[in-house]
């Protein structure tokens, strides 16, 4: 729970305030809380507050909002977010656990005129409305959540007439100088203020009151009068309020540095928006009463708004929709024979063990009440499978269940992979069960559709999420907005370690760099600081990437809605959601399952059988060589670097091992990947503390890899049930010290009761103390990062899937896999220069052989016509439509009359570029010149024969338009006649975004394999063996050439692109490096480039360039050679220097280091291969003297 809220499990039913007692209870204590207090003390409430959750604008978090007035003194407290209700339930459950009394409320914005007007004015009026009871908590919702989904221009709007519709159950107040009523009253137009108090007067009788506020602004003070006059007239009480927006008066500036971040401005602009004052604090009543002289009655009638406030918010009772099973059957009924029937379909005829499992799992499922919940995510699988929408095999703990498995929500064994059912629904943990799918990216939609419809569409919404302010992003942030250099901001950013909830705190105790700056800088010192302050804070809304809440009443009945962009999110996130007995489903969308979708549906046209993914005994050699090998480009889960380094390492032969690489590669249990592999390439090396391990860690040799393995060994280590194991493990991934202490003492010695033994204990069961405390003290380290192996599993079932159709149809699946990125031209660059490589080739575009996406050709893969640039899909399927429908294009005329009402010149160009038309045997450089004037006739000649006018043509033979028909002989030679090759390369680079006829690198192929390939630098995340600020060397074509002055007038800054044949990084050059390689940073200039690899997160990585050298040509015999360097010396800064210098000149050619005095030779690393060009050996020659560099043949 977000902001600290304690967690509500699906039992605890109603948290009420009457059971807090803080209110009225406490009487009889004395204290703060006594009736002798209470007569010194009004009761003052804060009824106007602002929280984190009115975002960038409110800088007050719940949690210190809530301790601050339990501080003072106070009784109860309001929430009053500027037109939403995201920060409700944080803010219910914090007061609820500090005992104040909650008041459940929003400040509103009101429409002029009505919220369907959305033109004109962006002005909206201020209104607060504060939940008496339930009622208003639904009249709320229901008004937050129309403001949001009809009413929202600029802001979620709501207009009197709606107000007036739902407002029982609400406490009203005239808000604070945003207010209509008091914006009437400062321009004048009393009677117009009059009617409207009068109006909400009727509306909500003695619940409106006029809110009085003073912070010593000075059209507060004009109004202030005004309002109180207009309310004794009216016979209406003032309440007063403070319009909340930071807890304490020092964090004034942080709130205008927040602010600054919203809009967009800097703190020291003076025409801009901020607070008038620095009195938005949460005020002690003293305070309250002190600014609020002479109007003391309305600081009082605050407590009696607050009694009128009485809610309470019920937790855990679930709002599941209902399902209904077909044939007069019960859901109980219907489930019981799903599950068997699907038992047998998964085993042929079960086992004991198969038929025992399933009946312990149902007797759970029934007796917690989760029935309905199997049987609706039944339904929507089931859907997806019956209309060919491919489903993943599973995600999370739910592939634990046997159940799941046989109904095939799942389609991983739970019986052969040892996965516990506890682990996923636990009897003595009630709590919602949670079934994570995976779905095809491109049709997930259709799903959602199918249970909106099911359901109906208002029982259904997708779920909001909230993007945070990180410690490095809070840094970044704060120092734009105080105008801090960019590059000392940047620097600063950078010292905080990337490290998962890392904070400012901690990284300024972590890195000393740091925290000397905050010590002795006082611009670092304040820039912390406010950080600090803002750090955490949520400062936007987006869409949960999979959540979906489905209900049993109209969603909006329940939880208040809002619209993100198309989608209508809650405004409650996931978590709260789940603690009211919500339904939440993840609907994910998964690239790799449309890779595999598509690679079948290739295979299938190519004559091809599909691996049978049902019946998969994951045993395939191929596979396991193939990953060991390192080949796992396109495989999931296994494409990194990094971890295709551990698989060639590990070098795995089951399935098993690749569930395990998958929850070892990860911070925390990589420390165990040495252990791992030596065990796994030395069983002997295996040791156990005791032999009741070895059924528990023999699949993973020795270690403990998994969540489930902890929980096996406290059920057969000290005899903990599954269930109680369970919640052992979460207590221990928690460090719950506490509780450890005491489950330590119980794993090794047991649990008694009255002279029954509850559990055995370690001791009991034959392992000696010493054994049992080791083990347990290794449970402790290892469970806060344990994997979950069912979620494992199905990783490593869909990975083994990639794998499986990489081996078997290596073409069909590279095409699958460029198109599911095509509009991704770096990662189609990088598969088409992968596919060369691997020997698949690369065909160009072909108009009458190219399908809208890439296609499988003879074992090749053809170019899509649809990854043109500039060329819609659509078009080119009205092209394929009339390709089909009358057979091939004969020629460019022919093409061009039967296609030109779908065309355009552009498009027309495009398709020239590529190469399209090279199957007609004309020239592009022919085409390009002439197309227009084509174009022009075709389109003239199909507008005539839509009119029903004839032309020459038809009275002619059957082709008249054929091109070459219609030129002279001179010109049939300038057809043949073609661009240079670079013009062409670079045309087809434009259009397809990569190259397809050749590549202006591929003399370079030798020096290139020496370097670091762009796309490794490109997609370097800090967590393989590239790291920011180290020195990388990478070689390629720079393009996208622009240069920018900088401000200190020191000279030009150069940015650039440098593409090598696998992908492409952005490079950049200061003025002083610029200007001593200008003629070198040049378009279409081959290089190799040496530098500072700068790794940020809000921009593409990328090199700042120290030294950059032309990109020699290799001869075809580069590799035959070695260069040999002879050292007389064994001094350290002379093979330092020779390094450097080999660094400047990088290729193909292996170096040899010989140490004369003691014969010694030593290859050198790969990163130091050379370019033989005479400019390097004079450097070494003259270094090294003449007999000390030699060129040699390979032995």
């Amino acid at each position: 729970m977000r902001n600290g809220g304690r967690h509500t499990d699906g039992n605890a039913g109603l948290i009420q305030w009457g059971a807090v007692s803080a209110f009225s209870a406490n009487s009889a204590a004395g204290g703060k809380g006594s009736s002798a207090h209470k007569e010194e003390k009004m009761g003052f409430t804060h009824l106007h507050v602002h929280t984190e959750y009115s975002l960038l604008d409110g800088a007050a978090r719940i949690r210190e909002l809530v301790s601050r007035a339990k501080e003072l003194g106070m009784d109860s407290l309001a929430i009053t977010d500027h037109g939403n209700m995201y920060g409700a339930i944080a803010f219910y459950k914090e007061c609820m656990k500090q005992g104040i009394k909650p008041i459940i409320g929003m400040e509103t914005y009101v429409a002029p005129n009505s919220i369907y007007e959305k033109q004109g004015t962006r002005e909206n009026g201020h209104l607060v409305l504060l939940c008496k009871n339930e009622t208003g908590y639904k009249n709320l919702i229901k008004l937050s959540s129309i403001a949001f989904v009809d009413g929202f221009y600029y802001r979620p709007r709501i207009d009197y007439n709606l107000l007036e519709k739902h407002c029982e159950g609400l406490v009203c107040l005239s808000a604070c100088l945003a207010g209509d009523i008091p914006q009437l009253l400062l321009m004048n137009r009393y009677d117009e203020a009059r009617r409207l108090a009068k109006r909400l007067q009727g509306m909500f009788g003695d619940d409106f009151y006029i809110e009085l506020q003073n912070h010593g602004i000075p059209e507060q003070l004009i109004v202030l009068p005004r309002l109180d006059a207009l309310a004794k007239e009216l016979g209406i009480k003032t309440v007063a309020t403070n319009d909340i927006h930071y807890v304490r008066k020092e964090d004034a500036e942080a709130q205008d540095v927040l602010l600054c971040i919203q809009t967009g401005h800097f703190v020291d602009e003076t025409n801009r928006m901020r607070m008038q004052a620095d009195e938005f604090y949460l005020k002690s009543e003293e305070e309250m009463l002190r600014r609020m002289s002479g109007y003391e009655e309305a600081v009082r009638n605050t407590a009696e708004a607050a009694q009128k406030c009485s809610l309470t918010i019920e937790f855990g009772k679930r709002h599941l929709p209902g399902f209904t099973a077909p044939d007069g059957m019960t859901n109980e009924q219907y489930l019981r024979r799903l599950c068997t029937d699907g038992l047998r379909r998964r085993y042929g005829e079960p086992t004991k063990e198969h038929l025992e499992r399933l009946e312990y799992e149902l007797n759970v499922i029934i007796s917690m009440g989760f029935v309905d919940y199997y049987l609706i995510v039944w339904d929507f699988i089931h859907f997806a499978k019956t209309h060919g929408i491919p489903v993943g095999p599973g995600r999370g703990s739910g592939a634990a269940s046997i159940a799941a498995y046989a109904m095939g929500i799942t389609d991983i064994d739970p019986i052969r992979y040892n996965l516990i059912f506890e682990r996923f629904l636990n009897p003595e943990r009630v709590s919602m069960p949670d079934f994570d799918v995976d779905f095809c990216y491109e049709r997930r939609q259709e799903v959602i559709e199918y249970v909106k419809n099911k359901y109906g569409s208002d029982h259904v919404a997708q779920i909001v999420t909230f993007g945070t302010m990180a410690a490095r992003g809070a840094v970044r942030d704060v120092g734009r907005v105080l105008r801090i250099p960019y590059q000392d901001v940047d620097r600063i950013a950078k010292l905080i370690p990337q490290e998962k909830d890392i904070t400012l705190s901690r990284a300024a105790e972590l890195v000393p760099e740091l925290k000397n700056l905050c010590e002795t800088d006082d611009s670092v010192k304040r820039l912390m600081m406010l950080a600090m302050k803002v750090e955490g804070l949520p400062r936007n809304t987006s869409t949960h990437a999979a959540g979906v809440v489905i209900s049993s009443l109209p969603t909006m009945e329940l939880v208040p809605l809002q619209r993100n962009d198309e989608a209508v999110t809650t405004q409650f996130t996931m978590t709260e959601l789940e603690e009211l007995g919500m339904l939440k489903m993840d609907f994910l969308g998964l690239r790799t399952l449309t890779v595999i979708r598509y690679c079948c549906e290739y295979i299938k046209r190519s004559g091809g059988t599909p691996p049978d993914f049902d019946n998969c005994n994951y045993d395939d050699k191929c596979v396991y060589d193939l990953i060991s090998s390192g080949d796992t480009v396109g495989v999931f889960q296994l494409e990194s670097g990094g971890m295709t380094h551990f698989m060639m390492q590990m070098k795995p032969t089951s399935l098993e091992d690749i569930i395990a690489g998958i929850s070892l590669y990860r911070p925390g249990p990589m420390d165990q990947i040495p252990r791992y592999i030596e065990c796994k390439q030395n069983p002997g090396a295996v040791k156990y503390e005791t032999e009741l391990l070895r059924p528990i860690l023999s699949a993973t040799y020795g270690c403990m890899v998994y969540q489930e393995q902890v929980m096996q060994i406290v059920r057969d280590l000290a005899g903990y049930s599954l269930g109680r194991s369970d919640l052992i493990r979460r207590a221990m991934s928690k460090k719950k010290h506490d509780v450890m202490a005491q489950e330590r003492k119980n794993f090794i010695y047991g649990v008694e009761e009255d002279g029954v033994v509850k559990i055995d204990g370690a001791l009991r069961r034959g392992v000696s103390k010493e054994a049992a405390e080791k083990i347990f003290d290794e449970m402790m380290d290892f469970a806060s990062y344990a994997f979950n192996k069912a979620h494992a599993a199905c990783y490593a079932v869909v990975a083994y899937r990639t794998a499986l159709l990489k081996c078997l149809y290596p073409a069909e699946f590279m095409t699958a896999l460029i198109n599911s990125y095509l509009t991704a031209a770096d990662r189609v660059s990088f598969y088409i220069y992968y596919c060369r490589k691997h020997g698949i080739k690369i065909l160009p575009p072909d108009i009458n052989r190219s399908e809208a996406r890439f296609s499988v050709e003879n074992g090749a893969v053809r170019f899509g016509l649809a990854a043109i640039r500039n060329v819609g899909e659509g078009a080119m399927n009205d092209v394929l439509e009339e390709r089909s429908r009358g057979g091939a294009f004969s020629d460019f005329s022919n093409f061009l009359r039967r296609t030109s009402d779908v065309l355009n010149k552009r498009l027309l160009e495009g398709l020239i570029k590529a190469g399209c038309f090279d199957c007609f045997g004309v020239s592009r450089k022919y085409l390009t010149a002439h197309f227009e004037q084509e174009f022009t006739a075709a389109a003239a000649e199909r507008k005539r024969l839509e009119t029903g006018q004839l032309s020459l043509f038809d009275f002619g033979g059957d082709d008249g338009g054929n091109m070459i028909n219609t030129v002279s002989e001179a010109d049939k030679a300038d057809m043949k006649t073609e661009f240079e090759l670079d013009i062409l390369l670079r045309a087809e680079k434009e259009v397809l975004g990569v190259y397809v006829s050749g590549h202006p690198l591929m003399e370079y192929e030798a020096a290139l394999s020496a370097l670091t390939p762009c796309i490794e630098l490109a997609e370097a995340d800090g967590s393989g063996a590239i790291h920011d600020n180290q020195t990388v060397t990478a070689g390629g074509i720079i393009g996208s050439l622009r240069t920018r002055a900088v401000k200190s007038g020191a000279g030009l800054m150069a940015y650039a692109v440098l593409e090598d044949m696998s992908g492409s990084i952005e490079i950049a050059a200061f003025p002083s490096i610029y200007q001593k390689y200008a003629s070198l940073i040049a378009n279409d200039k081959c290089v190799a480039v040496r530098g500072r690899f700068s790794m940020r997160e809000d921009r593409d990585n990328s090199i700042l360039i120290d030294e950059i050298v032309p990109l020699q040509k290799g001869p075809k015999n580069a590799g035959e050679k070695r260069l040999a360097l002879n050292f007389l010396s064994d001094a350290l800064h002379l093979r330092n220097a020779a390094v450097e210098l080999l660094h400047r000149f990088p290729g193909n050619t292996e170096v040899l280091f010989r140490n004369a005095a003691t014969g010694k030779v030593l290859l050198a690393p790969r990163h130091c291969c050379v370019n033989c060009a005479e400019e390097l050996l004079f450097e070494l020659k003259r270094m090294l003297g003449e007999e000390n560099v030699k060129i040699v043949r390979k032995k």
